[in-house]
């Protein structure tokens, strides 16, 4: 029996970071249902780092974490395109984030991207986009929450969690754990470990999203920047020695899994990518899918479960739980240790009692 102030379940980007907030204060144990943590939603990132994606709600968390990765980051930019049609989401984007600090400008497109289709008229240009190091990330936060004292227990996927007497009886393959707090940040799988523990699901779906690497001809010019269909059809960004990273911005519904790519997934995103610039493709070197959890609102879930005490919710981060990561830690260690909240940020927008 390994006994604890807080159980977390979960070693991805979230429950990594909060491990690292919570351990100077708390004894912590990380519960990693796989052999490795970050195996499956962390490890399969898009690796970019964006005010404006999630939209205004989550642009507050994403851009408090920003001084927080800045050792994580490097410059990349964001160009958001559309065609006559999509004029209304362009005015969209603009309007959302007009009373931010995020700067977004009308520019020609063309003079960003070399061999752009001439129907692709509109475009605004986002220059705080960046890449992010999520592999350099996660390890980093894994290290703090070990240096300050955090158990981190890889193969033990939760089985079953009980309630008695003010403290959680949690039962993995590989032992037994007693805590006062069980912090849900099992990403796909958020809803299942919740049924375990006896709280009731919030209804946080799981999607796939895929992604391939491409050699272009020509090959993709390093200065280009992360391009973005503003109606949603796709997203691709550089990589080393001329390739390309490209998705088809899929959400498919599934059951939390080991996702795997579709071919017509990669081939929807390659006949997109053809009616967007004269590249041709010359070949698709790599291939894989990850998946995204969302509430039915599309926020994350931060905070005490409505019904059952000492239930903590960290979940439903969609894609951008990593940009947010520093932020959403913050908050939810506040939470938990009953102090106030950073960065200005309100967790009643966030709170599960939204769904009561």
């Amino acid at each position: 029996m390994t006994r604890c102030d807080v159980a977390i379940v979960g070693a991805g980007i979230a429950g990594a970071s909060l491990a690292a907030e919570l351990a100077p204060h708390a004894s912590v144990v990380l519960l990693e249902s796989e052999d490795v943590a970050g195996y499956h939603a962390t490890g399969r990132s898009a690796a970019f780092w964006s005010e404006t994606y999630g939209g205004p709600g989550i642009q507050p968390l994403t851009s408090a974490s920003a001084q927080s990765l800045r050792n994580f980051l490097q410059p990349l930019g964001s160009l958001h395109i559309g065609r006559a049609k999509d004029s209304p989401a362009i005015e969209r984007l603009l309007r959302d984030f007009r009373d931010t600090q995020v700067e977004l400008r009308p520019v020609d497109a063309k003079m960003v991207v070399p061999g752009l289709r001439p129907e692709w008229t509109l475009a605004v240009w986002e220059p705080s986009c960046a890449y992010i190091d999520v592999a350099g990330l996660h390890a980093d936060r894994l290290a703090a929450a070990r240096r300050a004292g955090a158990t981190v227990m890889t193969s033990a996927s939760l089985q079953e969690a009980k309630r008695a007497e003010s403290r959680w009886r949690i039962r993995t393959p590989v032992g037994e754990v007693d805590a006062a707090i069980l912090v849900n940040a099992a990403g796909a799988w958020a809803d299942p470990v919740a049924e375990r523990a006896g709280a009731s699901p919030l209804e946080i779906k799981a999607y796939r999203r895929t992604l391939a690497q491409l050699r272009t001809d020509p090959p993709a010019p390093s200065d280009l920047p992360m391009v973005i269909d503003i109606a949603g059809g796709f997203y691709f960004k550089p990589e080393a020695g001329g390739r390309l990273w490209l998705s088809p911005h899929d959400e498919t519904p599934t059951d939390p899994c080991d996702a795997a790519p579709e071919e017509l997934d990669v081939a929807v995103a390659i006949d997109r990518f053809e009616r967007v610039v004269d590249w041709r493709v010359a070949a698709v070197e790599r291939k894989w899918a990850g998946l995204r959890s969302f509430a039915p609102d599309r926020l994350p879930v931060f905070g005490w479960d409505a019904l059952l005490p000492g239930f903590f919710w960290c979940a439903g981060q969609g894609g951008f739980g990593i940009q947010t990561a520093p932020a959403a830690a913050a908050l939810c260690a506040a939470l938990i240790l009953d102090r106030d909240v950073a960065y200005g940020l309100d967790p009643s927008r966030y709170a599960p009692t939204r769904f009561s």
